[in-house]
């Protein structure tokens, strides 16, 4: 069994005929060929994570989800999302024949939501949720109730709530631990925090289970509008505090409660852990030198890694030669919307007649 299975002796155990994969994990861990020498760093990496099948990490997170309640012999999924979460869950729920329904972020791109609707998923979209605590809190407090009285699974992308499931991104670790033990700092996306605990736990466990000696330093990186977690790493705030409403709007980290915020601060104390805040148009630049130079087309969610890494470069905190992992998240397409800050129909150049194709082409050319 591929995917996250080839773990499977570090996951959650799951019978062989339940294991669900659509190809998930295994994703390429690629050499910067110029952003990280552009740097002064020698051993820049990306791991590409938008390379998964419905085109995020979050598929590994689906892979056991879906797998666990066919172990539990759940009747379906109730999930929440802002897209990518949603996406993998309506993806895996349509290979292992279980029904989902998604309660949506208010505000979620459309790509992400279309993407859902053509894997089948039933689909709503709820004023306030997912930016408005208390909103949040109340819609969370029915799903709640609601999957208790129709016997299915509630997942929601973090370990306060899906425990299990949130152990498939784990893998993610293993892998940068398998092909590049002597990585020395990761730099991880965090809204809830779910997928930096992740990335923690997995190392941990690695250390544990396989290399004890693999021991990056871990940054969570967060846009300044959704500040919950990064500043208490940083050692700039004492107390974590959620936020009324997440003023960021870099989708997929709009997550103004604190999630799994108290959990990566008891281990921050334990292991090596750093924050660090972004701007939104720093994601959305380093968006367009990831697709422009590197070749790398993500989200910009795909982008925040590479703008914490640019942020401590200039705190001084990286050497030349330190094995650099930047995680890129979900890809471009996912977020349509958002490419209109780098490129839009009026940039591509038209033509009426071969004089003025002639003329444009050299134009091109000639620059």
């Amino acid at each position: 069994m591929k995917g996250i299975w080839k773990y499977k002796n570090l996951l959650p155990a799951i019978q062989d005929v339940n294991q669900i994969t659509l190809g998930e994990g295994n994703t390429p861990l690629l050499r910067s060929r110029y952003i990280g020498p552009s740097l002064g760093l020698e051993n820049l990496y990306f791991k590409l994570e938008h390379l998964n099948p419905s085109g995020s990490y979050k598929d590994r997170f689906a892979a056991m989800v879906v797998s666990n309640c066919l172990q539990q012999r759940k009747r379906g999924i109730l999930a929440t999302s802002s897209g990518n979460t949603g996406a993998a869950l309506a993806a895996y729920s349509a290979a292992a024949d279980l029904k989902c329904l998604v309660a949506l972020v208010d505000g979620a791109p459309f790509g992400k939501i279309q993407q859902m609707g053509v894997y089948g998923s039933e689909l709503l979209m709820i004023k306030g949720f997912g930016i408005q605590d208390l909103r949040t809190k109340e819609v969370m407090d029915h799903l709640k109730a609601l999957a208790v009285a129709r016997d299915y699974s509630l997942e929601i992308s973090a370990y306060k709530f899906s425990p299990v499931g949130m152990q498939g991104v784990q893998t993610i670790a293993f892998e940068i631990a398998d092909a590049l033990p002597e990585v020395k700092h990761v730099f991880v996306p965090a809204g809830g925090g779910g997928l930096y605990l992740s990335i923690l736990l997995g190392f941990s466990k690695w250390q544990t289970n396989e290399n004890e000696q693999v021991k990056p330093m871990m940054y969570g990186v967060q846009p300044s509008g959704n500040d919950t977690i990064a500043s208490v790493l940083m050692g700039k705030q004492q107390v974590l505090k959620s936020l009324d409403t997440s003023e960021t709007c870099i989708s997929g980290l709009q997550v103004p409660s604190l999630l799994d915020a108290q959990a990566i601060y008891d281990l921050s104390l334990k292991y090596s852990c750093n924050g660090a805040t972004v701007e939104d148009e720093k994601v959305f630049l380093y968006q367009k030198l990831l697709a422009q130079k590197e070749g790398i087309f993500c989200e910009p969610a795909g982008a925040v890694a590479l703008a914490g890494l640019i942020k401590a470069m200039e705190s001084g905190e990286i050497r030349a030669e330190d094995p650099v992992v930047c995680l890129v998240t979900g890809n471009g397409p996912k977020d349509l919307k958002a490419l209109d800050q780098i490129y839009t129909k009026e940039d591509c150049a038209y033509a009426e007649d071969m004089l003025q194709t002639k003329t444009i082409i050299e134009n091109k050319l000639n620059r």
